[in-house]
């Protein structure tokens, strides 16, 4: 049982390989087969050689003559019994095969066909047609050259001039102040050009119906690569709507997405930012588009605003007039809008005193300011016996039994055993009057220019690259305060 199945598995294997290599044959004739096809009966409409009866030798006269006057047929070999037409020779692609049995079942007469032609397989006669239609489409191509080179002239002189009009200052920066705008109009002009003298060309050469056919082709195109590059699609248009708007200013302070910093430019693709540390933070036009955008330099006069907690037993309206005065008193707090004093909130232990103040971004720091501020205020406050005291905190236990206070232990003492030590309940000192006059302002509170100048620095490398316009309108209709 075991030699069987060993000798039927050889014999499976063997047939199949048999019946793939006849499969291989069968597609490897199947060219020479279509040639060497069965006798046909005529077909088709038939060419008339006249009405009496017509002679075997007549019908082969006929089919000579005309494989005569095409080229290609011209060595087939006729043969003609009992109106019966046997082709027999070689030919050098099927479809001169094929031609040449169509042509004769259209001969009057004519009862069937049998095809004996074979394909020429000999490397120099299958190249004779290719070669032949290589030299009829350069004789083509040289009988046009005049024509192409009129067409091409036509074509670079629309090109010319579009470009001669492009390139000119006006009327572009009167029909838009911003500059990329007026670039991106200027480019789409001369792509209107170029696709005008293109159309020309075409016409002159009689093919406008190709001009269909590329602008199918490349709208295809253009749809598969705006979805590929759909983000710096999105980005670029973004910052075309940015840049006529224009939100912010080179050298702005604005605040978005949670991030602060200056202005460095506006470019095609990202908003460029340098935070006061001097790091670059670079946004996304697409995100800047859509974010909320706070811009702390739009406006010159900006406020800062603090907290001070004082004594819950002050008077507070005498706080309050301390805070307005002290802040009045100072030089680079505004007079108006005035500085502001009011009370925020009653806390725990005290009541927090809310102040603020207006300065001028261009002349005074907004850090600085506040700082120095907060540093007078708090010492105005202290002067005129207002205590400012750190927060209590009162303790309850379940048992309503208070703790006794313990001083600190002094360093290296162990407490006593059997004995859990207690609660330690520090009293905290509230802060007293300070009797000392109230400093003079010392600290400087001009703008710091460290930052601005590296915000300079870096547009000046590249001073083209930015979008931002400083001499046009934003979009409230205003113009850049610089």
């Amino acid at each position: 049982m075991r030699s069987n199945r060993s000798f039927s598995q050889p014999l499976l294997w063997s047939s199949l390989c048999l019946a793939m290599m006849l499969v291989m044959l069968g597609l490897a004739l199947a060219p020479r087969l279509a040639l060497a096809q069965e006798t046909v009966a005529p077909s088709g409409p038939t060419i008339e050689i006249g009405e009496r009866v017509i002679s075997d030798n007549e019908i082969r006269s006929r089919i000579q003559k005309i494989f005569r006057e095409i080229e290609g047929l011209n060595r087939i070999f006729v043969s003609v019994s009992s109106g019966v037409v046997t082709l027999n020779g070689q030919v050098e692609e099927a479809t001169l095969a094929r031609k040449a049995e169509d042509l004769v079942s259209r001969v009057a007469g004519v009862v069937a066909i049998e095809n004996r032609l074979t394909e020429q397989t000999a490397v120099t006669e299958r190249l004779k047609p290719v070669i032949g239609r290589f030299e009829t489409r350069l004789q083509q191509s040289l009988d046009y050259l005049p024509l192409l080179l009129v067409a091409g002239l036509v074509w670079l002189l629309i090109g010319a001039v579009g470009w001669f009009v492009t390139t000119r200052k006006q009327p572009w920066d009167w029909l838009t102040p911003n500059a990329f705008i007026a670039d991106l109009l200027r480019q789409t002009v001369w792509l209107a050009f170029l696709m005008f003298g293109a159309l020309m060309a075409l016409d002159i050469l009689g093919a406008t119906a190709v001009l269909g056919t590329i602008l199918g082709a490349v709208g295809i195109i253009g749809l598969a690569i705006g979805f590929a590059v759909k983000d710096t699609v999105e980005n670029y248009i973004a910052s075309i709507l940015l840049s006529v708007r224009q939100p912010f200013q080179p050298r702005d302070f604005i605040a978005l997405e949670g991030m602060e910093g200056f202005v460095i430019r506006l470019t095609s693709r990202a908003t460029i930012l340098m935070d006061v540390d001097g790091n670059h933070i670079r946004i996304p036009n697409a995100t800047v588009f859509k974010a909320n955008i706070v811009n702390y330099s739009r406006n010159p006069e900006r406020r800062f605003l603090f907290e001070l907690g004082i004594d819950a037993g002050s008077v507070l309206h005498e706080a309050l007039a301390v805070c307005h005065d002290t802040l009045d008193g100072l030089g680079f707090v505004l007079r108006h809008p005035e500085p502001g004093a009011w009370i925020e909130k009653v806390g725990d232990s005290n009541v927090l005193i809310g102040v603020s103040g207006w300065i001028n971004q261009t002349e005074t720091d907004f850090i600085k300011a506040r700082s120095e501020a907060i540093r007078t205020v708090k010492t105005a406050l202290e002067h005129a016996g207002f205590a400012l005291p750190e927060p209590i905190y009162r303790l309850r236990f379940d048992n309503a039994v208070p703790v006794p206070a313990t001083g600190p232990s002094k360093p290296g003492a162990k407490p006593d055993a059997g004995r859990k030590p207690a609660a330690t309940i520090t009293p905290v000192p509230e802060s007293q009057p300070a009797d000392a006059e109230p400093t003079e302002q010392v600290t400087d509170t001009g703008v710091d220019e460290a930052v601005l100048k590296k915000v300079d620095d870096e547009r000046q490398q590249e001073p083209g690259g930015d979008l931002l316009s400083t001499n046009g309108k934003d979009e409230l209709g205003e113009r850049p305060v610089v």
